[in-house]
């Protein structure tokens, strides 16, 4: 696998498209991290680190409100391996005009847009959450 966050935000994207009550995905301190975030923001209902005989998973129990229509209406990879985009605290985008999440991969860790600028830290644009 080139691309483990990729890989790792289409398998949320189909859960949430598929309806599934929770995932599970193979454990990365990266993505355990970037799944923090979502579950701080409040796109995801929980985070949880799984054994399953020598291996470590991360299970991601997905949010969905009264109707049944998911709280992540889309997931979007900013930066690739072949293409990294990095920005500074001040010229971080806004994501749909504000109602999104931007996370970035920092000096100071892994933050949302929101705690980043109020961090006076730029890194590199991981993904986008709206």
């Amino acid at each position: 696998m080139t691309d483990p966050i990729a890989d790792m935000l289409t398998r949320i994207r189909n859960a949430v498209r598929s309806r599934h009550p929770r995932l599970d995905l193979p454990h990365s301190k990266m993505k355990l991290a970037l799944a923090g975030i979502l579950r701080a923001e409040g796109y995801v209902a929980g985070v949880a680190t799984v054994e399953k005989g020598r291996f470590k998973y991360i299970r991601i129990t997905l949010r969905y409100d009264e109707e049944g229509h998911p709280l992540i209406s889309g997931l979007a990879i900013v930066s690739r391996p072949g293409r990294r985009i990095y920005a500074g605290y001040n010229e971080i985008p806004p994501v749909m005009g504000g109602l999104g999440l931007s996370i970035l991969s920092t000096p100071k860790g892994v933050l949302s847009a929101r705690e980043a600028r109020k961090a006076g830290v730029g890194g590199e644009i991981v993904c986008n959450v709206w």
